[in-house]
C-alpha cells in the first residue's frame, strides 16, 4: 500500500511539472512573439471543439519534435470560448500530450484582430502561419495541413 501511495505522489508531482502553463495573448503579443530575424514560426489557430483541428495536432506535435534544437518555434494558439479558458483549455492540452506552447488568443472581436494576424484569413479553422522575419517571408494557410507539407515550406527557410 505505502508503495502504491508513493507511486501516485511521484505521479502527481512529475505530471504537475510537465504541465504548462497556457497564456493569454492578443493578436499583437502574437506578433511581438513572432520577432527573432533567425527563427521560423509555425503558428497554429485552433480550437478543442473543432474536429479537424484537433485531428492535425499531433501533427504539430510531430513539427515539434522534428525541429528541435533548430531555429523553429511552434506555438498553437486556441480560440476557444472565454468559458473555457485556462480550466478545460488546460484539462485539453493535458489530456492530448501538446508538446509545442499553447496560448489562448484573448481577443474577441475578428474583425479586429484577423486584420492583424493575415489581411486573407476568412476566419476559419484549423489556420497556419508561417513566418521567418530574416527573409521576411509569410505564408498563411487556412484548413488542415500535414507536417509533411509545413516541412517542405520550412525547411528551405532554415538554409
Amino acid at each position: 500500500m505505502k508503495n502504491n501511495l508513493l507511486l501516485f505522489c511521484l505521479f502527481c508531482i512529475s505530471s504537475a511539472a510537465v504541465a504548462q502553463q497556457i497564456p493569454a495573448y492578443n493578436a499583437e503579443d502574437i506578433i511581438a512573439h513572432t520577432s527573432s530575424k533567425d527563427t521560423v514560426y509555425i503558428i497554429n489557430f485552433w480550437a478543442t471543439w473543432c474536429s479537424p483541428c484537433v485531428h492535425e495536432l499531433p501533427e504539430f506535435n510531430k513539427l515539434f519534435e522534428f525541429y528541435k534544437g533548430k531555429p523553429v518555434k511552434v506555438l498553437l494558439i486556441s480560440l476557444d470560448f472565454k468559458e473555457d479558458y485556462p480550466a478545460r483549455l488546460t484539462s485539453f492540452v493535458q489530456r492530448k500530450g501538446l508538446e509545442p506552447q499553447v496560448a489562448w488568443l484573448s481577443d474577441t472581436d475578428p474583425n479586429k484582430f484577423i486584420p492583424k494576424i493575415d489581411n486573407s484569413w476568412q476566419g476559419s479553422i484549423p489556420a497556419t502561419l508561417i513566418v521567418q522575419p530574416g527573409k521576411q517571408f509569410k505564408k498563411f494557410m487556412e484548413g488542415t495541413i500535414t507536417e509533411k507539407e509545413i516541412r517542405k515550406i520550412v525547411t528551405p527557410l532554415l538554409n
